[in-house]
Parts: C-alpha cells; sequence; structure tokens
C-alpha cells in the first residue's frame, strides 16, 4: 500500500492576518507600518487589512513573524510587548497549527490619547 504525504500550507498573508487580529486585542498597541499598494487596494474596497504592518516568514522550522507597532503612552512598554509576543505566538500556533519560533516586536512609536 502506498502511503500518501498530506500537506497543508498556510499562506504568509493569512498568517499575517491573524497575526494583526491577535494584536488588536491588546489596547495599547496600534500595529502600523508602511503603505503597501495592497494596503491601498484594500482600503478602497471598503475592506479592512489586518496585515498591515505584519511581515511573515515561514520555513522549515516554523513561522517567524515581525510586527511594526505604536504603543500607547504610560503604558510600560516592555511588558506590552511581552504580552503583546505572546498572544500572537498563541492564537497563530492555535488556529494553524503551525510552530511560531519568532515574534519580534519593532515600537516605532507613540500614541496619546
Amino acid at each position: 500500500m502506498d502511503s500518501v504525504k498530506d500537506q497543508i500550507r498556510v499562506a504568509d498573508q493569512v498568517v499575517a492576518v491573524i497575526a494583526g487580529v491577535a494584536a488588536q486585542e491588546i489596547e495599547e498597541v496600534a500595529v502600523g507600518g508602511s503603505t503597501t499598494f495592497y494596503d491601498e487596494w484594500t482600503k478602497r474596497l471598503g475592506a479592512k487589512n489586518n496585515a498591515k504592518g505584519i511581515m511573515v516568514e515561514i520555513g522549515d522550522m516554523g513561522a517567524s513573524i515581525t510586527l511594526w507597532v505604536s504603543v500607547r503612552y504610560g503604558t510600560i512598554i516592555s511588558k506590552t510587548c511581552q504580552h503583546l509576543q505572546e498572544k500572537v505566538k498563541e492564537t497563530v500556533e492555535f488556529l494553524t497549527g503551525l510552530t511560531v519560533y519568532e515574534v519580534n516586536v519593532r515600537v516605532e512609536g507613540l500614541t496619546i490619547e
């Protein structure tokens, strides 16, 4: 009997959207980044781009995720980013079955409310 090796591939963009939705659950964080053609296209269609400011690389070891964020002024940046890393890793692994071996957070600004 021949054995068939099944494989499921999750696109980088799908993982980025999942990471973006997970990041939105952290009140003190706003995910953002430079505007791309995709960002403009989704904006014109009236869709929300939950992957803006997020880069995903999927390899043999699993997924590497980088988020560019702004943090609310007055919060403890290190604790907020650690919470963000844990939330993104947990959510992506749960929903995709991928191993997330790193979640990098780049704080690019502060938001003042």
